[in-house]
């Protein structure tokens, strides 16, 4: 039932879901429907109207958004927002929590962001800032990731170590992602189910591999053929 936007304007209307850990999500949709609201609203960052948002059993719609993450909400943001004057590793280590995800194991899942973990964030190029968010997420041991369009804008090789990077987390098996991203078919592939919101409302839910094969539905419901 949650219900969300932007001071009186409501861009979310009802929105009922539920992922669980282990298990990647998708919202799809047309821009401009809702789905970077969603993602801002479950960390905290738009107005709430009405519904619930529950993690782990505790309601959260009225929690600033650092104590969601507290309770577990990472966030990746469309536009990175890496500290750029900070490393690397200072990135990594200034919002690390006690967890499974340490500073060695992130650098094993992100081998070039070891190589250069002496380098500044501005020293970076668009890939690698996208590969540093995601690092500066996991370090604070999240139990929810949001990911708001990881590969947007990237290069081939850096979309094809993303996806790579995406598979891991998701074979962890503690991890819940939910993945907002425009590439349909690279999202619908390497997901599990799948949700296509419309004018802030849920307009379909199916399993990913269903709607990856369906092209006359994903024209419909998103102006893309398979």
């Amino acid at each position: 039932g949650l219900s969300a936007g932007y001071g009186a304007a409501r861009v979310l209307h009802g929105i009922d879901l539920t992922v669980e850990r282990g298990e990647t999500m998708v919202v799809s949709g047309r821009n401009g429907v809702g789905k970077t609201t969603l993602l801002e609203t479950i960390c905290g960052l738009t107005t709430h109207h009405a519904g619930e948002i529950i993690v782990h059993g505790t309601r959260v719609e009225a929690l600033p958004a650092y104590k969601r993450n507290r309770l577990g909400v990472g966030w990746v943001p469309q536009e990175r927002e890496v500290f750029k004057s900070l490393t690397v590793d200072e990135n990594i280590r200034i919002v690390g929590r006690p967890g499974a995800w340490t500073p060695a194991k992130i650098y094993e899942l992100f081998p070039r962001l070891a190589e250069r973990r002496r380098n500044y964030g501005s020293q970076l190029s668009g890939g690698e800032q996208q590969m540093l968010a995601i690092a500066r997420s996991l370090a604070t041991n999240p139990t929810l990731l949001l990911l708001d369009e990881p590969v947007e804008g990237l290069a081939p090789l850096i979309v094809q170590e993303l996806v790579r990077v995406i598979n891991q987390m998701r074979s962890e098996g503690n991890l819940a992602l939910v993945l907002v991203e425009q590439k349909h078919e690279i999202a619908l592939a390497n997901s599990d189910r799948c949700v296509v919101i419309d004018h802030g409302e849920i307009v379909h839910r199916s399993a990913s591999k269903d709607l990856l094969a369906d092209a006359a539905t994903l024209e419909r419901l998103i102006g893309v053929a398979a």
